[in-house]
């Protein structure tokens, strides 16, 4: 068995005296670890580092194998996002999120693709930009897993105007005049998951997104499987931009 793929690393740890076991997220093959030989290697490791992209072989003699990866660098993201503390908030749980949530060997091309484009723009340190493609992305995860957010009209009503809210036990969004005294009790659902520019997302929204997103998440598809929220995806709250919260 064998195949190539573009990848994303999400994870490496040593294997042995100068093997690694990388963890990668793949465009075609989904969330698939594997040995790489020499991976403890100066002339390997670098490549190895989480953020960055590969392209990547995987060959075992059967499917159900570990079997062995090699490695050929594409984009190198990691030094630059490790140098800052808020984006290597970012990239950890980035790649946290990713392995508690997604299935192994589950192909998912557009949360591969969507991921791509989130590290790229983390490299360019504006967290008042990237945190917004972060809850993005995590919405589209959930949509891709089976449990999308349903903010096309409102639950209550049918409304498709004004919705400024989503319900924690569905999913669907809810508008300001629907919610009435219940709106204490619901999720606020910010302007830039409706299509808004990420430019205008302010923290107060951002900390709401991050709020969303992480509900279903932890309710919908990690406790149904034994799995807590990942520490790294905590940390992102301590990272919103504080002059511009509520």
């Amino acid at each position: 068995m064998e195949w190539s793929d573009d990848a994303i690393v999400l994870s490496s740890r040593a294997h042995g005296e100068t093997g690694a076991i990388l963890e990668l997220l793949t465009r075609d093959h989904g969330r698939h670890a594997g040995l790489v030989r020499g991976g403890a290697s100066r002339r390997i490791k670098p490549t190895l580092q989480p953020g960055n992209s590969v392209h990547v072989g995987w060959r075992a003699r059967l499917e159900e194998h570990l079997g062995s990866f090699t490695c050929e660098l594409a984009r190198a993201r990691a030094g630059e996002l490790m140098d800052s503390r808020d984006t290597l908030t970012g990239l950890n749980a980035f790649s946290a999120m990713t392995s508690a949530a997604m299935p192994e060997r589950e192909a998912h091309a557009t949360v591969f693709a969507g991921g791509e484009i989130l590290l790229d723009e983390m490299m360019t340190g504006d967290t008042a930009h990237w945190l917004p493609l972060y809850v993005r992305w995590e919405a589209g995860l959930l949509e891709a897993l089976g449990f999308g957010l349903d903010l096309s009209e409102c639950a209550a009503t049918g409304a498709r105007t004004d919705l400024i809210y989503v319900s924690p036990r569905t999913g669907r969004a809810v508008s300001r005049d629907a919610a009435g005294i219940y709106a204490s009790r619901l999720f606020r659902l910010p302007g830039f998951l409706m299509g808004n520019d990420n430019d205008q997302a302010h923290g107060d929204e951002i900390a709401a997104g991050l709020a969303l997103t992480g509900h279903f998440l932890l309710e919908r598809v990690l406790r149904p499987h034994g799995k807590d929220m990942p520490p790294a995806r905590i940390r992102l709250d301590a990272i919103v931009p504080e002059s511009s919260k509520s």
